[in-house]
């Protein structure tokens, strides 16, 4: 998950996104094929070479773009970028880095629920006390305990389905969203292979209220995660002891207080 978010990823996906619209554009004959070939062979710009040049240019991204045609001829690299707006490229590489972390998080989340269901039938009949504001209440059973968390995992899935579905957009449409400078066809081509679909009425940027939608989904997932721990830990405490993490024999709970588990 981290290193989706590194500046030398993030800048690997602007070339994807440049070289595909650069693709697209040849193809339409509006750039030359070899300068294509030229954006393909070139390297992504490091990090450090970017951050240099944005402290005289005061602008990532036209610093982004210098790096990167520093190691294209120059005949080739006025035609990176052509016809594009910096949002085309920073929103739709968003969009696609944002659905990937998304992926990464249902796939984790799936397996939490699969734990906890079938934790929660393995012990279905494994009776336990009920409480009400910490306090001892009616008995329940540990499965039916486990069952509330699983149940809460499988909505925060559906609502992460959702945000990922939102927030997998992107936009190739120039400066106000309104294809003046460059071809739809560019975009769908360039959105196609990245697997996004398009922002139905683009201004200069993807609307942001997708962004807060996979923000909300995380947050809720993450507060059922927390209600899970919370519950584990309290359950764990030397006086109650309902529960027990698995441990290695080796596993020591302090520097200073052997028997802590």
């Amino acid at each position: 998950m981290g290193a989706l978010f590194t500046d030398r990823h993030r800048y690997a996906t602007w070339v994807r996104v440049e070289i595909l619209a650069s693709e697209a554009q040849a193809a339409l004959g509006h750039v030359p094929h070899e300068a294509v070939e030229d954006m393909r062979r070139a390297r992504v710009p490091d990090p450090e070479r970017v951050a240099e040049i944005e402290r005289e240019r005061d602008h990532e991204v036209l610093s982004f773009l210098a790096a990167y045609c520093e190691d294209i001829p120059e005949s080739s690299a006025r035609w990176v970028h052509h016809g594009m707006t910096s949002y085309d490229l920073v929103d739709t590489a968003l969009g696609h880095t944002l659905a990937r972390a998304a992926d990464l998080l249902t796939g984790a989340a799936r397996r939490l629920r699969r734990v906890l269901t079938e934790r929660a039938l393995e012990h279905w009949d494994t009776v336990t006390v009920g409480r009400t504001h910490g306090v001892h209440a009616e008995p329940t059973t540990f499965g039916h305990k486990l069952a509330g968390h699983a149940f809460a995992v499988d909505r925060s899935l559906a609502r992460l389905a959702a945000a990922r579905e939102a927030v997998a957009v992107g936009t190739v449409s120039g400066s106000v969203g309104t294809y003046a400078l460059i071809d739809p066809r560019v975009e769908e081509h360039v959105l196609s292979a990245l697997g996004l679909a398009t922002e139905p009425a683009p201004s200069q940027v993807v609307a942001r209220d997708r962004h807060a939608q996979l923000l909300q989904a995380v947050a809720v997932l993450g507060a059922c995660v927390e209600q899970l721990a919370l519950e584990l830990r309290l359950l764990q405490r030397t006086e109650v002891r309902e529960v027990e993490e698995r441990r290695t024999g080796a596993y020591q709970g302090s520097s200073a207080m052997p028997h802590k588990r």
